[in-house]
């Protein structure tokens, strides 16, 4: 785990800024500094989903936690193939976090950069929803296509 790593949690992990996530958070900013860039990969639970104000709260407390003037990049869990669905986030969790993030992108007043989507293809996928050595090899090089 890299800088500011912080474990997978859904939204509602994030949207009040004592939360246990923010705290493991400013240990990482303690450790290595207020970030200049934060990646927020919007995950959901099938039985909680996520609201817009949610997302907009989660936003606003990265703003509060990283350095001044921040770059907020913001994506959706990654996508899966046909027939494939995650157990955790329910059928249509994964489609619901990408648009929760196109929709902050497309907010002005969030000022946030949506990078596209991500996927997991047959194969990369370990628990149902987590991806394996392959999937993360493969979440590994989507990113480097945005970021290089």
């Amino acid at each position: 785990m890299g800088p500011y790593g912080t474990g997978g949690l859904v939204v509602q992990s994030w949207t009040d800024t004592n939360s246990s996530a923010w705290q493991r958070f400013d240990q990482q900013v303690s450790r290595f500094g207020r970030p200049t860039a934060v990646w927020v990969q919007i995950c959901v639970f099938a039985q909680n989903g996520a609201t817009y104000d949610e997302v907009r709260r989660l936003i606003a407390n990265a703003r509060q936690h990283a350095a001044p003037g921040a770059t907020v990049y913001i994506s959706g869990q990654p996508l899966y193939d046909a027939g494939q669905t995650c157990t955790l986030a329910g059928a249509n969790g994964p489609q619901l976090t990408d648009s929760l993030a196109r929709q902050a992108a497309a907010d002005a007043s969030q000022n946030v950069v949506y990078p596209g989507v991500f996927r997991l293809r047959n194969g990369e996928v370990a628990d149902g929803c987590h991806a394996n050595t392959a999937g993360q090899q493969s979440l590994g090089r989507q990113a480097q296509g945005y970021w290089g």
